[in-house]
């Protein structure tokens, strides 16, 4: 089977986040840092649970997280979410980093985890999921 064949394409829809990756958020081999990338996932993630919640949110955790691939200087990074469940004021989100080179339309899957966020309220105690949050 060629690669072409083989190759995974992103989710459908809109990215939550895209960014390109700049020289500042590399490490001695010139590569991406995990955590430059975590954090871009966090905000996509963090995005999609204030919408879902309809208020402000706290990331919990982030699990299973893998690094496939690495991302380089001048990558445009993609993170998609998509939300799995809610609990009572708990949200688990999974999301995806996809990066294009510069120059190309290949799209490659670099990390994946599902983060988990809690709804808050104004005093930062956890609140219902589906009871809108103050700003």
């Amino acid at each position: 089977m060629a690669d072409q064949e083989r190759r995974e394409l992103p989710p459908a829809g809109i990215p939550m986040v895209r960014v390109i990756a700049m020289p500042a958020d590399t490490n001695v081999n010139g590569d991406i840092f995990g955590g430059w990338l975590m954090s871009q996932m966090d905000l996509a993630a963090g995005n999609l649970a204030a919408r879902a919640s309809q208020g402000r949110c706290v990331t919990v955790s982030a699990d299973a997280m893998s690094f496939i691939r690495p991302v380089k200087v001048g990558d445009e990074v993609s993170v998609y979410c998509d939300l799995l469940s809610t609990g009572r004021t708990s949200m688990k989100i999974s999301v995806e980093a996809w990066r294009r080179a510069r120059v190309g339309e290949e799209e490659y899957r670099v990390t994946k985890a599902i983060f988990t966020f809690v709804a808050i309220d104004a005093e930062g105690k956890p609140r219902p999921v589906n009871e809108p949050g103050v700003y």
